[in-house]
């Protein structure tokens, strides 16, 4: 297999600003085009630390570390013995290195410091994780992503004056397929008569920002916790083998309430909660599913003060319209949280024409923050959602 060097690969390497943000739609190139740069630059410089970074080290092995092996054996680059499997690290003849790792590793995130630095498909990780990689930083910094909605990188990193930014599509991928340059095309004609592949075009077509279609809840941003916000109290939601345990905090602050994600986790048992929720220190008020007596009463036998959240007819949508009243604030560090926000929509039918209805999916983090906001602004005179 020859090495293609795409319209992509030279555009990137005409960036010369310290960060450069590589924005795209779907094959476009962009992991494809950043990863042979880095290794060229470790190949001609000696001693170079590089990190290539995302959500979780799954992610990585699906995606970035995918492609860097691909990349280096269509190269002729690859040596086995250079590559340490257990700790994601290829150990380059002069020195240099190119190491794998997840920002769900705080270890990894406030560790040693690098040359330079790859954030891949950064819009899946918090700003204060990319603050502590950037800060430990010396040379330059890759982020790219899909712009699917606006994020942090659209506030806090393209306006700053050391930065590149560059919006590459499919068409820059020479490398690509007839047949995935036809299905990527399709939607082009799809985005006539629907206004979900229009954005899908306009997201992964065009490589323009959009945001997903029928979003449950719209208006959010995120925040650092202050110091002086007021904890009110939590929402849980039970989970187990396919679905994670949550835990929300709520807190108000001035006009508005922020949510802070606590737990996340799948195969906890009640004991395994229970323990979690006097690691962090958890004394308030939890609002949990009262589908789960057996689990709310076992949680209060261990010390905890757990209530039943009573869910009546239509107890979704009402606690949907309750939060989108609000003035609210997502914690940065709340990833989980922000991501089922990023995907919690509405349900369409065939023909692609909204329902009142959202998707069962992308909500364990979202009912928990609908469980704790509904029971501390329910209005008995609204609705049917109220608690024992």
């Amino acid at each position: 297999m020859e090495f293609v060097v795409t319209t992509a690969i030279k555009k990137l390497y005409k960036l010369n600003k310290r960060i450069k943000v590589v924005c795209g739609g779907t094959s476009a190139g962009k992991t494809f085009g950043i990863i042979p740069i880095l290794i060229d630059k470790a190949i001609k410089n000696p001693n170079l630390e590089i990190s290539i970074v995302s959500e979780s080290v799954p992610h990585l092995r699906r995606g970035a570390l995918k492609d860097f092996l691909k990349i280096m054996m269509i190269l002729n680059r690859y040596r086995d013995f250079q590559f340490n499997k257990s700790t994601l690290k290829y150990n380059f003849s002069n020195g240099s290195y190119i190491e794998f790792f997840s920002t769900d590793m705080p270890d990894k995130l406030r560790g040693a410091r690098r040359t330079d630095l790859y954030i891949n498909e950064c819009n899946n990780i918090p700003f204060d994780a990319y603050q502590q990689l950037m800060v430990r930083t010396s040379n330059d910094v890759w982020l790219d992503y899909n712009p699917t909605s606006s994020f942090w990188v659209d506030r806090e990193v393209i306006n700053s004056n050391d930065v590149d930014f560059i919006t590459l599509t499919y068409k820059d991928n020479e490398a690509l397929p007839d047949t995935i340059v036809k299905e990527i095309e399709s939607a082009k004609e799809k985005a006539k008569k629907s206004t979900y592949w229009k954005n899908w075009w306009k997201v992964y077509g065009l490589g323009q920002l959009g945001s997903l279609e029928g979003v449950c809840i719209p208006d959010w941003r995120e925040i650092q916790l202050p110091n002086d916000a007021r904890i009110l109290c939590y929402g849980m939601d039970f989970g187990y083998s396919n679905d994670p345990t949550s835990l929300v905090a709520m807190y108000k602050y001035n006009d508005s309430f922020i949510f802070d994600e606590i737990i996340y986790k799948k195969g906890l048992l009640n004991r395994d909660i229970s323990n979690l929720l006097k690691t962090y220190d958890v004394n308030d008020i939890i609002y949990a599913d009262s589908a789960e007596p057996k689990s709310i009463a076992e949680l209060n036998h261990y010390g905890h003060i757990v209530y039943p959240v009573k869910k009546g007819r239509d107890s979704i949508n009402y606690g949907l319209n309750l939060i989108n009243q609000n003035k609210i604030f997502i914690t940065s560090r709340s990833k989980n949280l922000i991501n089922e926000l990023r995907n919690y929509v509405w349900m369409s039918d065939k023909q692609g024409n909204v329902l009142n209805k959202p998707i069962d999916a992308y909500n364990h983090s979202i009912d928990a923050l609908r469980y704790a906001i509904t029971s501390q602004l329910e209005d008995p005179n609204k609705g049917e959602y109220h608690i024992w």
